[in-house]
Formats: structure tokens, sequence, C-alpha cells
């Protein structure tokens, strides 16, 4: 793994196991233990306490898919800009899986990573405060060899059944973390890139949806756009409205 990243500055101390609870839990501990910093890199062949948005569980049999988290310093980054960092992690892991095995993965807003509209990865960020500030822990999980008997749902699918080759788990983490590298590069420089980029790819726009809401709330209407803070813009009734969260739900 350090071979493969030895010409991406950014990540600093890589750390590959077989097996763990969860990488986001173990790079927080460390974080606020100050014995892991901004640029560590944990990468599990095995997570089993997995944990995606809304507090959904994440898991997989052992070595059939790889869970990777990385420490990103946020301390005097400007609150609106912060959000955006879980689609950043989105945006890469589309062009690392691109690069690293020729599909061609969609987004599903906020940052689902979809092949042939199925979930192949989920992202989860969080912001940790340590003795030397904040940091975020951005976490991916990556369906790599699944089979369709090993899915938690019908909906999700993995690297092989989308019709990868020889799957490389380490090629691939390589590809998404060179990738977020850059990207995370142009999120500091507040890059309009980025936002093309994700409209570029993200699949939810021009699509029917239906945003369940925390609280209940159930809205139903045609996506737009995502703005630039990132939320998605729903004509709802002949009117735009703008959501920050939300659990998204393509209409066929």
């Amino acid at each position: 793994m350090r071979d493969l990243l030895a010409a991406v500055p950014r990540w600093g101390r890589v750390r590959v196991v077989a097996a763990t609870g969860s990488t986001n839990d173990d790079l927080a501990t460390d974080a606020r233990a100050g014995r892991a910093h901004p640029g560590s890199v944990l990468l599990s062949w095995h997570q089993q306490q997995g944990r995606g948005r809304l507090d959904r569980v994440w898991t997989a049999p052992p070595g059939a898919a790889s869970a990777t988290s990385v420490l990103v310093d946020v301390d005097g980054v400007p609150a609106p800009r912060v959000p955006w960092l879980s689609l950043v992690v989105g945006l890469a892991v589309v062009a690392g899986v691109e690069r690293s095995t020729g599909l061609r993965p969609a987004l599903k807003w906020p940052n689902d990573v979809l092949l042939d509209g199925r979930k192949v990865c989920g992202i989860l960020a969080e912001r940790v405060e340590t003795p030397a500030g904040s940091v975020a822990v951005l976490g991916w999980g990556l369906n790599l060899t699944q089979t369709s008997e090993q899915l938690p749902v019908p909906t999700a699918t993995s690297l092989a059944l989308a019709g990868a080759r020889g799957v490389d788990g380490l090629a691939v983490a390589a590809a998404v973390l060179t990738e977020l590298a850059g990207r995370l590069e142009r999120w500091r420089q507040d890059s309009e890139e980025l936002l093309a980029e994700y409209r570029r790819v993200c699949a939810t726009l021009g699509r029917d949806v239906v945003v369940h809401l925390p609280g209940g709330e159930t809205v139903t209407g045609r996506a737009l756009d995502a703005d630039p803070s990132g939320r998605l813009v729903v004509d709802v009734a002949g009117r735009p409205r703008a959501f920050a969260v939300g659990d998204v739900v393509h209409l066929r």
C-alpha cells in the first residue's frame, strides 16, 4: 500500500489490518488521544461494526469488501465548506473506481456510489475534536467481490457483480486515495470545479425523487440541482426547495 501511495504526499501513516470493529471509530479514538494526525489512513478487509449515514449498519463477509478511513484537518475551515467533504469523497470513489476497474459509477445524492443503479459504496464523515484542533474522519465502505447471495439487500452490488475482473482491493484503494488527495486540495481552495464535477456524475439530478426527511416528512418532486452548499434542490409542486439532509429514493 505504501508503495502504491508513494507519489501521493498527502497520506502519511497508512495502516492495513485484516479486521476491526469500525475504521472510523478507530481513527477517531486515536485522533482524540493524539496518536493519529491528518493524513493518517486506516484500511480493513473486514469491518464488524460498520456504520453508514443515519446510523445504518454496514456488514460484509471477510475479504469481500474494504473499509477505509482517513483524517483531514478542518481547523479554521469555514463552516459552510465542511459538509462538502462527504461529497468530495463520493467524487473520489467514482473517479478511483473508474480509474482502477474501468467501471463508470454515479452518485445518488448526497454520496451513495452506484453501479447500474445499485449501491456499491457508502460514505460517512464525522467531525472530531483533538488536542491539536478539529479534524474530519472520512470513511467509505466499498463492496469488492460479494456475490448476490452475500449482499445484505437486493439494491446493493459489488465491483465484481458489476463486471470488474480480477478485483485488486489494494489497487482500488490506492486509486481512490490518489483521487481524493487532489480533490481535497481543490476543496480547500473553494474550487467551483468540484460542484461542476458533482453535477456531472450525480444521477439524482433530473430525476423524480422522494426525499425522506428527519422527523418523518416525505417530499416528492423533480431533483433540479445541487447548490454551492451541496444541498439538493427539488421542484416540489412548482416551487424549489433545498435540502441539506435526507434520504433520497429515485423513482422510475
